[in-house]
């Protein structure tokens, strides 16, 4: 077993906190992607995980075993980084076998590994060139084969995509994948990258400061965000977020000035805001063109179209907030152009926006919500 523990786990710099007090359990063979904006901590937790930073407080466990102390070589762990930090003098073999020789691995065993990796990851034919000689998703592959040679218990990646072209990041973010499952390592992946978040990993934990703020399948983030931060993070575009105000002691919702139409369920949520302001919430791709049954039709002007082919994004504001709508093959409207968007009540997100939480909505008599 080589689950990974993060337990009331802090890292301070001089009177600087850059991790706050955290709780994170990584399943055996699991895929765990930590996500977050540039300085949310996640590299950081990753590096104390590897021992190349000391935890401040907390323990961090692998396989059940306390850590803190020990040195990176005898954690049993190989961290592929976002700069490959392969050696320039060295072929791809001797890279490959690099980490073997100084744990004075037997040759024999070392080029049986070598060779096993190199088919594995389709470069054998590269095992004589040097890396200055190689593109740069091949280079990822003889970093990421680096650490596979190890048979380590955990496997830890620092942004390993972000130097490639957007094209050779789809193929390696699906090959990463597949290794993982083929492998049943253990597996820490760290991206700024939502997409990358999404589509690579088991379950995401999302930080920002610091603070974890949710962990859970990649769906569950997506459906039920745990408050504002999640709900703006993840997705492309992200969640509208429109200002709405509780009127009538609670029993009604107007957005920009329209009264919404809550079910029981929604507005019994929307009753356990700590203020009269409501976050109402919306993905992008639940916007629909033109006015729609079962749902609040507001007039929006065009501010900015993108036209991508199979949809059209189409930007615009409501409630003094941004309004973004993927429309699907629908004809481009001009810009400036006065429309008519429909907002289904049923995808309505809420969150209290005193303290950016969400407002759970009971799935009972909510059509819909029981994905939410």
């Amino acid at each position: 077993m080589a689950g990974v523990s993060f337990r009331r786990v802090e890292k301070r710099f001089g009177e600087t906190t850059v991790i706050q007090p955290l709780d994170l359990e990584v399943k055996d063979q699991e895929f765990m992607v930590l996500v977050g904006p540039s300085g949310c901590g996640k590299s950081t937790l990753l590096r104390m995980l590897a021992g190349l930073e000391e935890v401040s407080a907390g323990t961090i466990a692998i396989g059940g075993q306390v850590v803190n102390d020990l040195p990176p070589r005898e954690r049993n762990i190989a961290m592929v980084f976002q700069n490959y930090a392969l050696y320039p003098h060295m072929t791809v073999k001797e890279n490959l076998a690099f980490g073997l020789k100084v744990r004075k691995t037997p040759r024999a065993e070392i080029e049986r590994r070598v060779l096993e990796t190199a088919r594995l990851l389709e470069i054998e034919p590269l095992l004589h060139r040097r890396p200055r000689e190689l593109s740069g998703g091949q280079r990822q592959r003889v970093a990421v084969g680096r650490a596979i040679v190890r048979q380590p218990t955990v496997f830890l990646f620092d942004e390993p995509l972000s130097n490639l072209d957007a094209k050779l990041r789809v193929q390696m973010r699906a090959e990463l994948s597949s290794l993982q499952r083929r492998l049943a390592t253990t597996t820490i992946y760290v991206t700024h990258d939502q997409v990358e978040a999404m589509t690579m990993g088991h379950r995401i934990a999302v930080l920002r400061n610091g603070v974890l703020h949710q962990v859970g399948p990649p769906m569950e983030l997506y459906e039920r965000p745990a408050d504002t931060f999640v709900a703006s993070f993840l997705g492309t575009p992200p969640m509208n977020l429109l200002p709405g105000m509780l009127t009538q002691g609670g029993q009604a919702l107007l957005l920009d000035g329209v009264k919404l139409p809550l079910s029981p369920p929604q507005r019994q949520a929307v009753l356990g805001s700590r203020s009269e302001r409501v976050m109402v919430g919306i993905r992008p791709e639940h916007v629909l063109a033109g006015d729609v049954p079962e749902a609040v039709a507001v007039r929006v002007e065009v501010k900015v179209t993108e036209a991508l082919g199979s949809e059209v994004v189409v930007h615009s504001t409501l409630a003094g907030a941004p309004l973004v709508a993927r429309l699907g093959a629908v004809a481009v409207p001009a810009l400036g152009e006065v429309i008519t968007l429909s907002l289904p009540t049923d995808r309505f997100h809420f969150f209290d926006a005193a303290t950016s939480q969400r407002l759970p909505i009971s799935a009972e008599g909510v059509p819909g919500a029981a994905n939410r």
